[in-house]
């Protein structure tokens, strides 16, 4: 028995959610961080939609733990920010349908390395997508991504400090891929972590299984659960998927260092390695 619940990116073994919940249950999952449903991105579906999945999960015993929403994932000069906040008002609607506690979100994308300049418009602008948020039971969760304001621990720690209510999800290839240090990252943000995704690189940015790149998983792994931590998302990302595109900045590639024949290859392959560290 495992000592955390463990969640998947399952939109990577297939994007048809029937395929889903036979790769969740083929690796003895608790449910999946929903992110792509037969072909569409998880922010898009209508809420009968939602029902028709939520009715398939009950029925095989699995749960939606959080929503991999792209919301926060727009440019901060350029991105229809009112647009945006009508998605994230869908997304909580379909939350609550599937049941999910938590969304997980972006704090925009910033040109060149001018993080100053858009600070106080990053600011304001998480500050109404978490006002939006209010009242509603769910947490928004910040992911530490390349290319947006929180894409170090520091400018995470900053959005953290300046919005108490709002979650921290730690992923450490990302890091890796942003030239930030993933124990330093960690110690500054340790406390403030609701769960991890389990994603890994080389020093390249490559990534790789949990435990084979650069980001101390098991080390950081065994401090999170000592720390009471109890749910973590796997994000394989170790080859490519349908959808994967979508969710890259222009311009911009997923590189992956190993090979795999197909996505529910990858995807058995990244639940193993967890729980190999495990």
């Amino acid at each position: 028995m495992h000592p955390i619940q463990i969640f998947a990116f399952s939109d990577e073994a297939t994007w048809q959610v029937d395929g889903q919940i036979k790769a969740l249950l083929r690796n003895e999952l608790q449910g999946m961080e929903i992110r792509g449903v037969d072909s569409q991105n998880i922010a898009d579906i209508s809420l009968e939609k939602a029902r028709e999945v939520r009715k398939k999960l009950d029925d095989n015993g699995l749960s939606v733990w959080s929503m991999g929403s792209p919301i926060g994932k727009i440019d901060i000069v350029n991105g229809d920010f009112p647009a945006h906040l009508e998605k994230l008002k869908h997304v909580l609607d379909l939350s609550q349908v599937l049941g999910a506690e938590n969304i997980r979100m972006f704090s925009f994308y910033i040109p060149g390395n001018d993080y100053a300049v858009w600070k106080n418009k990053v600011m304001d602008q998480m500050g109404e997508m978490l006002r939006t948020a209010e009242g509603s039971g769910i947490n928004l969760c910040h992911e530490n991504e390349k290319g947006i304001y929180g894409d170090v621990a520091v400018r995470c720690k900053e959005l953290l400090d300046t919005f108490p209510q709002l979650k921290n999800i730690f992923d450490p290839a990302n890091f890796i891929q942003s030239g930030q240090d993933t124990l330093e990252a960690w110690q500054l943000l340790r406390d403030r972590t609701l769960y991890l995704h389990i994603k890994d690189a080389l020093a390249d940015g490559r990534v790789v299984p949990a435990g084979k790149g650069i980001g101390n998983l098991p080390c950081i792994l065994k401090d999170f659960i000592t720390l009471g931590g109890r749910q973590v998302t796997i994000e394989p990302h170790l080859t490519v998927f349908s959808g994967l595109k979508d969710l890259e900045r222009a311009g911009e590639e997923t590189k992956m260092a190993y090979t795999y024949s197909s996505g529910d290859e990858a995807f058995d392959a990244a639940c193993n390695a967890l729980k190999a560290c495990l």
